[in-house]
């Protein structure tokens, strides 16, 4: 616990990490809770996963972007913006939700308030990457990133629901707006750690993701946010198949609950084996794990599948998060833990979608089937690309990544 207290303890630290929390909370809670509002409001599962879909691939798309600007022009100056357009876009969809607007019109506000989302948890990291840049440390700080993302994705959704069926989605996605505006403005009020804007290098105008492995690892985490979309799918038909539908929530927060347990023994070790091999071999071994899940067949072996699975997709996230910061320069931080973080939001929606069909025609277990082949062929891609995950070997440009192909 001595390296988190260290890392915790850095000055100004706690300063930008509590607004952040809160500010994080409702990134994990949108996707559902528009798909919540939606399906309240028009009265269609059908139309609202369109929207929920709309909502997660503008962010992937949108998100980076944003992320760039940060880069160049300085958090606050992008986030305070950021976060006037999402409660306008929220607060938008809200009012037509509420009037019983058309699907179409849902669909396409939605997209903007996925858009609009202030990408705080990406800003987050590059300030810990610009504290901690090239020291042992940062694996550390990472590791306690990828615990508040499982912490937030474990709170979130139960707060939502809760709020939901107290009250109505309306007032779910309201809560929501208020915590990201202010968790947001307060978080961009905070200097302590914040990078200094820098000028984008001439070999980084053509986008973050022609740098050297940056794309791979964006592969990487569309996988990796497979799983969590498909787990969830998987875990709750497979519950309801079995008669056992209580045990959806205590098998899922199982999940959490090892991902934090593998995110902390991670974050502690001092490895000596290279990330790139190390992110093959947790992606190999996480492939493996959710096989199992494939061929459960009663709730405690998916309590066992689902507590191998989470012991193992922590320490990807955090390999994964430590890889970009060494291939990428300081100018392009924010918007490659953004592609990450998009990556992620894709992942879970596409993994959701597939699962969900998945289920509808084949039965249950067989949306197990999607975490193995996604991270299998990550894996495989990792595998045959270790050179393009290592920085280029340039001493005069030490963090300047080459171009590929």
């Amino acid at each position: 616990m001595k390296s988190y207290l260290a890392v915790l303890g850095l000055p100004g630290a706690w300063r930008f990490l509590a607004p952040a929390f809160v500010a994080r909370l409702p990134y994990a809670m949108l996707q559902i809770g528009i798909l919540l509002l939606v399906q309240w409001s028009t009265g269609s599962y059908g139309a609202a996963g369109i929207a929920s879909a709309a909502a997660a691939v503008a962010q992937a798309l949108v998100g980076p972007q944003t992320g760039r600007l940060a880069d160049r022009h300085g958090q606050p100056r992008v986030l305070v913006p950021q976060a006037v357009l999402h409660a306008a876009a929220l607060g938008a969809l809200l009012a037509l939700a509420a009037s019983h607007a058309s699907p179409v019109t849902l669909t396409a506000v939605s997209a903007l308030a996925g858009g609009s989302m202030p990408q705080v948890g990406s800003m987050v990291r590059a300030r810990w990457a610009h504290m901690l840049g090239g020291s042992g440390r940062l694996n550390t700080a990472f590791a306690l990133e990828s615990m508040t993302d499982e912490l937030t994705f474990t709170l979130a959704p139960m707060l939502l629901v809760a709020l939901s069926t107290g009250f109505s989605p309306v007032w779910a996605l309201l809560a929501a707006l208020v915590m990201v505006v202010v968790g947001t403005l307060v978080f961009a009020g905070v200097r302590e750690g914040a990078p200094k804007p820098v000028p984008v290098h001439a070999r980084s105008r053509g986008g973050v993701l022609r740098l050297r492995g940056v794309a791979l690892l964006a592969v990487a985490f569309v996988a990796l946010g497979s799983v969590f979309g498909s787990l969830q799918v998987g875990i709750t038909s497979s519950t309801a198949a079995l008669g056992q539908s209580a045990a959806t929530g205590p098998v899922y927060a199982t999940f959490s609950a090892a991902s934090l347990v593998g995110g902390l023994l991670y974050g502690v070790v001092r490895w000596r084996v290279g990330a790139p091999a190390r992110l093959a071999a947790a992606l190999s071994l996480l492939s493996a794990a959710t096989v199992a899940l494939c061929f459960a067949g009663s709730v405690p072996m998916l309590y066992g599948g689902a507590a191998a699975a989470g012991l193992l997709i922590a320490p990807a996230v955090i390999t994964g998060y430590t890889l970009a910061e060494g291939l990428v320069p300081a100018e392009v931080r924010t918007e490659a833990f953004t592609w990450l973080n998009g990556g992620t939001g894709l992942g879970i929606a596409t993994g959701a979608a597939v699962a969900g069909q998945l289920v509808d025609r084949f039965g249950a277990s067989l949306a197990f089937l999607v975490p193995p082949v996604t991270t299998g062929l990550a894996a495989l891609l990792v595998l045959l690309s270790l050179r393009r995950l290592r920085p280029a070997p340039d001493p005069a440009l030490p963090r300047e990544p080459a171009l590929t192909a």
